[in-house]
């Protein structure tokens, strides 16, 4: 299982949302591209992007910082929010991100979803963020009536390298991730499932990988917290 440590962007700095509020913002550190050179320092395999800005404007908004990442570090990158048109697909993998992730346009126009898969394999990756179950969209302003697992498996011939599964109740609260929901998930297709969203701990990381489904678990808070350490918790995972 891969450990993603995640870099979430607001107005060009690292932060940490709780439940995706934006008024619910702590500031880590005004330097991305060095928190990034840190974890890439640690050892991680792969870094995770998000453009909170990007997910409410529909647009990217934190491309400076972004391409300072991409510039520092050698590892690859995904990134997700505001990515919704082919055009940014294009220049975003253009410009060195290893795999771009699509959440709200899953919904709203999955053709898309499609069309990109068919183009780039192994670089679009699906973003659904879940509240109760459901999907919600556009920085998780709206809520939807489509269900988690019905919008994974409408994936499922699509040649999406992965789904990212966020609970939203769960993300920034350090009360753990939401293993249940996501190991159902994971058994319910066959792409990739990759866990996001109140993994705070040692023992979240090695729950979620014990259950031999989850691809992978994005950790955030836990990391600037001091909760998780990055260097242990990546050398317990290969343990």
């Amino acid at each position: 299982m891969i450990l993603y440590p995640a870099i979430d962007l607001k107005d060009g700095q690292c932060v940490r949302l709780l439940h995706g509020e934006m008024d619910k913002a702590t500031v880590f550190g005004d330097d991305p591209a060095a928190q990034a050179a840190s974890f890439e320092a640690a050892g991680c395999e792969w870094v995770h992007l998000v453009d909170l800005n990007g997910a409410f404007a529909g647009e990217p908004v934190n491309a400076a910082a972004v391409e300072a990442i991409l510039a520092r570090i050698k590892v690859p990158a995904q990134l997700g929010g505001g990515i919704r048109d082919m055009a940014t697909i294009e220049r975003w993998l253009e410009r060195g991100l290893a795999r771009v992730i699509l959440g709200t346009v899953a919904v709203e126009n999955p053709d898309l979803v499609r069309e990109a898969a068919r183009a780039f394999p192994g670089q679009v990756a699906v973003g659904i963020d879940a509240r109760n179950g459901k999907v919600a969209t556009k920085g998780w302003a709206e809520e939807t009536d489509v269900m988690v697992t019905d919008l994974a498996r409408s994936f499922e011939d699509a040649g999406v390298a992965a789904i990212i599964y966020t609970d939203i109740l769960r993300d920034g609260a350090m009360g753990g991730p939401n293993i249940a929901a996501t190991e159902a998930l994971a058994r319910a297709v066959d792409i990739p499932v990759i866990a996001s969203g109140g993994v705070s701990s040692l023992p979240d990381l090695i729950a979620l990988r014990d259950t031999g489904v989850i691809a992978g678990a994005i950790s955030g808070r836990a990391l600037y917290d001091g909760a998780l350490d990055l260097k242990t918790a990546l050398a317990a995972l290969k343990a």
